[in-house]
């Protein structure tokens, strides 16, 4: 039997990279997908190769406006929720020194307030034993160069995965977050840094991996279906690694 046979999944960032696969993987597992993003190529991209096996919703996962349109729609079409990815976020990487700081607030935006929101949203749809994921990264436990807003933000969503897993549990909703490692996707593309300066960390990330390679998306989409399926039913409040061991040896 399939592992997401019934469910109803919404992701956040569902277009590109992690999100992409996830919405394929939940797909071929049985799942009702609905998958969000702003880049209307990206958009009739993932269209395209989801099909039918998806709904893919124009949505700006930091706009209050949109996150409100989005939940509405998913209650007025399905009634419910089964699994909450929240997968979208945007990096930014800088030497403290030159940091943005309007790059730096908009990653609050995208990747604090605007999960904390839609997960608040959320809260009236989650089924009882809904699976809640979060997508935060191994910087929250590493301390890479340039990374400190980006670090910033990943280590909030780790503290709110600890707190809503505790004020959910009577509802028996599962709170969990997947930390990728370096992982082929395009976010690497979206640093603002310059080309040579993005293969250098790359090639940092490598040597300091003992399984010596980067992930692939699909790798991370394994473990968020795990974490929306039963099989990981007694696990609520947990951080799983998925970096080739970079942060674990």
């Amino acid at each position: 039997m399939s592992l997401l046979a019934n469910k109803i999944t919404l992701i956040t960032g569902g277009t590109t990279g992690i999100g992409l696969a996830t919405a394929q993987r939940y797909a071929a597992e049985g799942a009702t997908v609905i998958a969000t993003g702003r880049n209307p190529e990206t958009l009739a991209a993932a269209r395209q190769q989801l099909g039918e096996r998806a709904d893919v919703i124009a949505s700006d996962a930091a706009r209050e406006e949109d996150i409100n349109e989005l939940i509405e729609t998913v209650r007025a079409k399905h009634g419910r929720i089964d699994v909450l990815f929240l997968n979208a976020g945007i990096a930014t990487f800088a030497p403290m020194v030159d940091a943005p700081v309007d790059a730096f607030d908009r990653m609050w935006q995208v990747n604090v307030r605007g999960p904390w929101l839609t997960l608040r949203k959320a809260i009236p749809l989650l089924s009882e034993g809904a699976s809640v994921i979060f997508n935060t990264s191994v910087v929250n436990q590493k301390g890479v160069p340039g990374s400190t807003g980006y670090a910033a933000t990943k280590g909030a969503l780790r503290s709110i995965v600890r707190a809503a897993a505790s004020e959910l549990a009577g509802n028996k909703i599962r709170v969990n977050a997947i930390a990728p490692g370096p992982i082929e996707t395009p976010i690497y593309g979206k640093l603002g840094m310059p080309a040579d300066a993005v293969d250098t960390m790359a090639q940092g990330f490598v040597a300091q991996v003992p399984l010596s390679r980067f992930g692939a998306a699909s790798e991370v989409a394994g473990v968020a279906t795990f974490l929306a399926s039963a099989d990981s039913s007694y696990i609520t409040g947990s951080e799983l690694a998925v970096d080739g061991g970079y942060s674990q040896v």
